[in-house]
């Protein structure tokens, strides 16, 4: 146990992991809450439900680079606060809407795309944060906690969710949502600026044309971000999959659909709990064959023939899912120079 939270003996990284699982879980428990609202408002309409997933990582699509510029040439924590806190401003304006019977889909559309452009830049500034929080030599480990904390937020996140939407509505979901990003401000504001591994600061190529090309040049990189690319295009799609599989296949409630998310989740957690042993550079052959066993896993989960045996298969579903990721994450980010570090992720 020593061993695999070792992260945690640094006073920074126990801040950020203790207002990230308050963050996280609200946002899972928000992500419940939002799809199961589409699909009430819209009749359980897949088209309503993917155009509000599109709309929420479009922007990480398109924009993300720039974001990771931003974080290579400001103050990471700095964003992160920022970008916490509109985030929380958003998901407020959203839940005053659903608490007032107000709501329309035309309403959570646009919230989905605010959440996509802040998104943006957060993703990439919180995956390159790590390093600076925990150096190099332990960065295997904190990333692994992080994806373990971020599984532990899917696991309760959902199961909550599900019971909550049932009993009291999803706007009081989003309402939580909306104060549980105060704990991640709160954890980046008390930590000591002092302790943070930060890497020499590099006069030019900060652009985005530089970080590309500096992509370009490692084929190292290329490969597991190439892969990365292909298994979230046509792998990683559970936020459309699993709700239509709750309601059209099995014919689920909120609960069970929460159930089934968990399912996926605990899978995730074991996986990062399992990796956080990693204390070097992991190969190739490890990256592409735990995506060929996630790509199995995955086939599989969409022929599970009861609810009970889509539960086993997509506990082993998102074990594989995660620990392909956390190959190919510590594959990446031990490759990668400092300075690139935000455009890279």
């Amino acid at each position: 146990l020593a061993h695999t939270f070792r992260s945690l003996s640094l006073r920074n990284f126990r801040l950020f992991a203790a207002g990230q699982i308050v963050s996280v879980t609200g946002t899972w428990m928000m992500v419940t809450a939002q799809d199961w609202l589409v699909l009430s408002l819209t009749g359980d309409s897949g088209a309503a439900l993917g155009l509000v997933t599109a709309l929420q990582f479009t922007p990480v699509l398109l924009l993300t680079l720039y974001g990771g510029r931003l974080a290579d040439r400001y103050d990471k924590r700095a964003l992160l606060v920022g970008a916490n806190l509109v985030s929380g401003v958003l998901a407020l304006l959203l839940a005053l809407l659903v608490l007032t019977g107000t709501v329309r889909l035309a309403h959570l559309y646009v919230a989905a795309l605010g959440l996509g452009l802040v998104n943006a830049v957060e993703i990439p500034t919180r995956m390159s944060f790590v390093s600076e929080l925990v150096g190099s030599d332990l960065l295997p480990n904190a990333s692994a906690l992080s994806t373990a904390y971020f599984s532990t937020a899917r696991v309760v996140g959902p199961a909550g969710a599900g019971a909550l939407v049932a009993w009291l509505g999803a706007g009081w979901v989003m309402l939580f949502n909306g104060f549980s990003y105060l704990a991640a401000v709160a954890g980046l504001l008390m930590m000591r600026p002092g302790e943070l591994h930060r890497g020499p600061v590099r006069t030019g190529g900060s652009g985005v044309v530089d970080g590309l090309r500096y992509v370009a040049s490692r084929r190292d990189l290329t490969l597991p971000l190439a892969l990365v690319a292909v298994v979230g295009l046509f792998g990683l799609n559970f936020q459309v999959t699993l709700p239509l599989i709750a309601r059209t296949v099995f014919d689920a409630d909120a609960t069970s659909f929460g159930l089934l998310t968990t399912a996926f989740a605990a899978g995730s957690l074991l996986a990062a709990l399992v990796t956080t042993a990693r204390t070097g550079r992991p190969p190739s052959t490890l990256v592409t064959g735990s995506a060929l066993v996630f790509g199995a896993l995955e086939v599989a989960a969409g022929w599970a023939p009861t609810f009970a045996a889509a539960m086993v298969s997509l506990f082993l579903t998102g074990l594989a899912s995660t620990y392909f990721a956390q190959a190919a994450n510590h594959r990446i980010q031990l490759g990668t120079r400092a300075d690139q570090r935000g455009r890279v992720m």
